[in-house]
């Protein structure tokens, strides 16, 4: 089995890429559109998931990034144990559902009052900038407050709390990296599915590829993770609004059909972004003039 840098030296001077398929790009195209109803993280979901089925090997997608989420519309709903549902549409279109552990258990109507105050007083702004002024209003007027307007700008604080699957990944297909031979080791299988739940290793080689233009391929050991040292990871960022918002790529043995990955890698990177565009500017699933992006079967 050749080294790492045999494998390099083959990816940077002797791969020759065999661009998709046009009716294969199309159809990555449709699975991607049909799945995106404003939820970025079914459409990540998605995305993992076809690259996974187009590569036999694992697909990972990074969740989007919100650079600007504003506020449409917010709800809260009791549910037991002193927990709050809080369903939030922001930037028109995405959906939104936090589960809130609090303090103590809230009426409904103390929900529907922290609810009223945030639409009533915050709707069209960014959330990041409504949550600054809630943590104002708090440390600045609360001995003159009464309690029932503190509860509500307690429970409206919490529900606007950054939301725990705004980071992390999907992941798909991770069980079939146990069909290749050189990852077929119990303990190394064991570490990188270990790896894979903890995410903080898999992140950090990701967020490389971040300010990078086009895929990037971490070969063995140029990983810098010794459960990696096995494996290869072809990743390319993803845009909305030309702003790198994720990551997405496959990961899976060294020995691997670069010339069918990269570009596979590459296509779904731009299909992702322009699906993610396309239903932040003008809505998705019009089922007319669907088709590739020009250049997206060229493989380049």
């Amino acid at each position: 089995i050749p080294t790492a840098k045999g494998y390099r030296f083959f990816v940077d001077t002797l791969v020759r890429l065999q661009p998709m398929a046009e009716p294969d790009v199309v159809r990555l195209q449709a699975q991607l559109e049909d799945r995106f109803r404003g939820d970025t993280k079914a459409i990540a979901s998605a995305a993992s998931a076809a690259l996974s089925a187009l590569t036999s090997l694992a697909g990972i997608v990074t969740i989007p990034r919100q650079h600007h989420a504003t506020l449409r519309h917010i709800e809260f709903l009791p549910l037991s144990d002193r927990r709050v549902l809080a369903i939030l549409v922001v930037n028109d279109a995405e959906v939104q559902n936090r589960i809130l552990d609090m303090e103590r258990d809230y009426s409904d109507h103390e929900l529907h009052r922290a609810a009223s105050f945030l639409n009533e007083q915050f709707m069209g702004r960014d959330l990041g900038e409504v949550r600054s002024r809630i943590l104002a209003d708090l440390d600045g007027t609360r001995e003159s407050m009464n309690r029932l307007m503190l509860n509500s700008i307690s429970v409206a604080d919490r529900g606007l709390e950054p939301g725990k699957d705004s980071t992390g990944y999907v992941l798909s297909g991770e069980t079939k990296l146990m069909n290749f031979q050189e990852l077929s080791d119990v303990e190394k299988i064991k570490e990188l599915f270990e790896a894979f739940g903890q995410q903080r290793e898999i992140l950090t080689l990701l967020d490389r590829s971040v300010a990078a233009q086009g895929v990037q391929i971490f070969i063995g050991e140029e990983s810098g993770y010794r459960m990696l040292d096995e494996c290869t990871i072809v990743a390319a960022p993803y845009t909305v609004d030309e702003q790198t918002v994720g990551v997405l790529g496959v990961i899976g043995p060294t020995r691997m059909a670069y010339e069918r990955i990269i570009p596979i890698v590459d296509v779904t990177a731009r299909l992702l972004g322009a699906a993610l565009n396309s239903g932040q500017n003008s809505g998705l699933n019009s089922g007319t003039n669907r088709g590739p992006p020009a250049g997206l079967n060229s493989g380049s």
